[in-house]
Parts: C-alpha cells; sequence; structure tokens
C-alpha cells in the first residue's frame, strides 16, 4: 500500500510541482489550497506526512500546525518564503519536524520526504520488539509510541519521541547537532542545526522536573546532547 502525502499551499502551480514529483515516485497525494481546507484533509484523509506552506488564506500553517499536533503526531514538512529566523524557529515549537525555504530544490525536499517517511517505517518495524525502556521515573514503550512519567502519557511527536528514545538507548554518549540531525532525522543537513536545539527544548519541557536544570538530557558545551547514563 502507497504512503499518503498531504500538500497544503495556496500557490496551485508549487502544488502540481510537488504532486507530480511525488506521484512519479509512488506516493499517494492529497491536495489542499488553504488552512482550513489543509486541516480538515489531514483529519479526514490522515496522510503519513504533511508538507504544509506558512502563507495561506483562511488559516496560516502556523496555526494549522499547531492545531494537528493536539490531534495527531504525523511528520510536518514546513514550506515558508519567510527567512527570518524567529519564523523557522516558531514553526519547530509549535511542532513542526523541518523546515524548507522557498524557493527550495524539488531534488531536496523529496530526500526529506523519503526520509522521514523511511523513519516512520523504521519505528514501526522497532515497535514490534514489545521492550519498555526505564529510566527513572520515565519510560518508553516502544510498542505503543508512548512515553509515560510519573504514570502519566506525556504528549510527544514523532520526532520528539525519536531523539528521546535514540538517546535513551545510548546513554552517556555524546551526539553533535550534525550527528543527530543524520542519526534521528534520516538525512545528512545542509543548513541551521537549530531544528536540533529547538527540539531538545522542547522535550526538556515534556521530561524534565526543571527544564533549566535537566536530569535526563544534558548538554556537553560546545560538542552536543547526551542522555544521563546514570539514570
Amino acid at each position: 500500500m502507497s504512503q499518503k502525502v498531504l500538500i497544503v499551499d495556496d500557490e496551485k502551480a508549487i502544488v502540481d510541482i510537488l504532486s507530480f514529483n511525488l506521484k512519479k515516485e509512488g506516493y499517494e497525494v492529497v491536495t489542499g489550497f488553504d488552512g482550513e481546507e489543509g486541516y480538515d484533509k489531514a483529519l479526514k484523509e490522515n496522510p503519513d506526512l504533511i508538507l504544509l506552506d506558512i502563507m495561506m488564506p483562511k488559516l496560516d500553517g502556523l496555526q494549522v500546525c499547531r492545531k494537528l499536533r493536539e490531534k495527531m503526531n504525523t511528520p510536518i514538512i514546513m514550506l515558508t518564503a519567510r527567512a527570518e529566523e524567529v519564523d523557522k524557529v516558531l514553526g519547530l515549537e509549535l511542532g513542526a519536524d523541518d523546515y524548507v525555504t522557498k524557493p527550495f530544490s524539488v531534488r531536496e525536499l523529496m530526500a526529506r520526504v523519503k526520509a522521514n517517511l523511511r523513519r516512520k517505517v523504521i519505528d514501526v518495524q522497532e515497535s514490534t520488539n514489545k521492550n519498555v525502556l526505564k529510566l527513572g521515573d520515565l519510560q518508553i514503550d516502544t510498542d505503543r509510541y508512548e512515553v509515560v512519567k510519573a504514570g502519566e502519557v506525556l504528549e510527544l511527536t514523532l520526532r520528539e519521541y525519536e531523539l528521546l528514545k535514540f538517546l535513551a538507548t545510548q546513554k552517556g554518549q555524546i551526539f553533535s547537532r550534525e550527528s543527530l540531525l543524520e542519526q534521528v532525522w534520516g538525512y545528512e543537513y545542509y543548513g541551521d542545526v537549530r531544528t536540533v536545539d529547538v527540539t531538545i527544548r522542547r522535550l526538556r519541557e515534556k521530561v524534565e522536573n526543571i527544564p533549566s536544570k535537566p536530569e535526563y538530557i544534558l548538554t556537553k558545551r560546545g560538542i552536543g546532547y547526551y542522555f544521563n547514563e546514570k539514570c
């Protein structure tokens, strides 16, 4: 069964180009041309991945992303014509997995689509191990895609879950931002490594008792991040 990608963008030319290339690669494609339609299509079609423009009528992409994250953990790649750092970071803060700035290379975007979908397949395969990692007051259930803290299920995005699981299964090992992008995001990233920093910050806000004084996900200054081996 082919994987389904939802494209939400008010520029028909961009939708047509992306649809053509995705269909050529064997994906099923669903489209939406404004924020409200995109949100409704996401809930109705349950796609495997969403390509989401920021500047759209009715609801902008940031609003749609925030609303979708209340309902689903589907990977979201933001498509944005904005180059400002604050807009990119805000998208990541709201739960997007990645962003691509227009004008973008179709080849690069397709590589990112494949990488995100490949990670999803790998996670499904790994979940058959029915393994539960116990780390202090955290439990990572790889069968249910759940993280429980002190008996309460945490609301994590798929990317946050993947990052936490990756670090937790290799406690004490320090990973650079570039390495995490390659290992967790699934591709070599030619751009801003702020993606990792924002995701780490979001994750700490959910798993740490005091995010500014983390006990689980630690920073090695000037190098990268690691999971506390004492947990």
